[in-house]
């Protein structure tokens, strides 16, 4: 994500129809910001049912791009969800720097949920990769013309989420079930409400950009020092977003061991807390806007765990005309869009030669 202006640092102490399931009950999304979605699931009985509704805002993905043009729409069990980190400064994100005018998505996961939601597989997508940009509609409603050679995260400033669906959906063939959205702000509090979330760091970590500062060792991080934790590039590996991105699925992988055993559903206060919070922090597509729909879809989660996550960067490599950019390996690219069309798992060869950032073994 974009780069914070505070000066202190952190220092440590279209739908595809599932099969129906047995027995809903809340469960954990491998991605820390579809946590929200996840820790819904668990109070969308008995808990201001109302509230909480009022509480969500909502964009119409559909609507705005229409049916004709998009991939098609897959009935086999499976589910497919854009899920994006916005750097937006507005109101209580104005804390991480000056607001250019839009918002980028500097954070940004494609989550496969395989048939049956017992598998998954998680892509993040360099905010840096150069992809191209199909032409757009602003929120004014007029044409932003399309790029042969635009950064990744353009998409989301130009045209909002449904440009950024609308890109996803170009470069992979696959058609978004859903979309989601987290902020900076949402997120901190997020964690902060959870307790926490424990990592190990195996070196160092000190980056004047995040404000991060950890020695190594084992930390329980609070929200603050979870966002710089997931922000952090220049402290780690070879300094690149790629560096961060591993960095963040560490974090993801801690998460889900952190939300699965801090035991909510017998605390009534942390749970309304959290779910009151998450409600908050999302902003999801029109056909997850209401708690009865975020809790089913919570509940469809059910056997998910961390061992059943798999997570991979976009295969890519440096640009060899700008290495501040990265461009898809189109061979092992098409491997990854290929296995999650026929809802098969990411073969290993997918990666092969991939750029990596070096930061794999920092955070345990």
């Amino acid at each position: 994500m974009a780069e914070q202006g505070k000066s202190s640092r952190i220092r440590a102490t279209g739908r595809r129809r599932r099969p129906p399931g047995k027995g809903r009950r809340a469960a954990r999304i491998a991605a820390w910001s579809a946590a929200g979605v996840v820790l819904v699931g668990g109070c969308g009985v008995g808990y201001a049912y109302y509230t909480l509704n009022g509480n969500i805002d909502s964009v119409d993905i559909n609507a705005a791009l229409g049916g004709d043009s998009r991939p098609q729409d897959v009935d086999d069990g499976s589910m497919d969800l854009l899920v994006l980190g916005s750097d937006s400064r507005a109101g209580a994100n104005g804390d991480y720097g000056r607001d250019e005018g839009a918002a980028r998505s500097d954070t940004a996961m494609i989550v496969h949920l395989y048939e049956g939601h017992r598998k998954a597989s998680v892509v993040s997508v360099p905010r840096d990769t150069i992809v191209q940009r199909p032409d757009c509609k602003a929120a004014d409603g007029s044409t932003v013309s399309g790029q042969r050679h635009a950064m990744f995260n353009t998409a989301f400033e130009a045209g909002g989420p449904a440009c950024a669906v609308k890109t996803v959906e170009g470069m992979s063939g696959i058609r978004m079930d859903h979309f989601m959205q987290v902020d900076f702000t949402g997120f901190k509090k997020l964690i902060d409400d959870l307790g926490g979330v424990e990592v190990t760091t195996t070196k160092p970590i000190e980056d004047e950009s995040s404000h991060l500062d950890l020695a190594a060792g084992t930390h329980t991080l609070n929200g603050e020092q979870s966002l710089g934790l997931v922000r952090t590039r220049k402290g780690v590996g070879d300094g690149s977003d790629l560096g961060r991105i591993q960095l963040q699925q560490a974090f993801m992988k801690a998460f889900i061991e952190q939300a699965t055993s801090v035991g909510v559903f017998g605390n009534p206060k942390k749970l309304w807390d959290l779910a009151d919070t998450a409600t908050k922090t999302i902003t999801p597509d029109s056909e997850l806007d209401g708690v009865k729909e975020l809790s089913d879809f919570a509940g469809s989660l059910k056997d998910l765990g961390p061992d059943d996550v798999h997570m991979v960067t976009l295969p890519v490599q440096y640009d060899p005309a700008d290495p501040n950019r990265v461009i898809p390996l189109e061979k092992q690219t098409a491997q990854v869009w290929q296995a999650l069309r026929a809802d098969r798992p990411i073969p290993a060869s997918a990666t092969k030669d991939a750029a990596t950032g070096h930061a794999s073994d920092v955070v345990r």
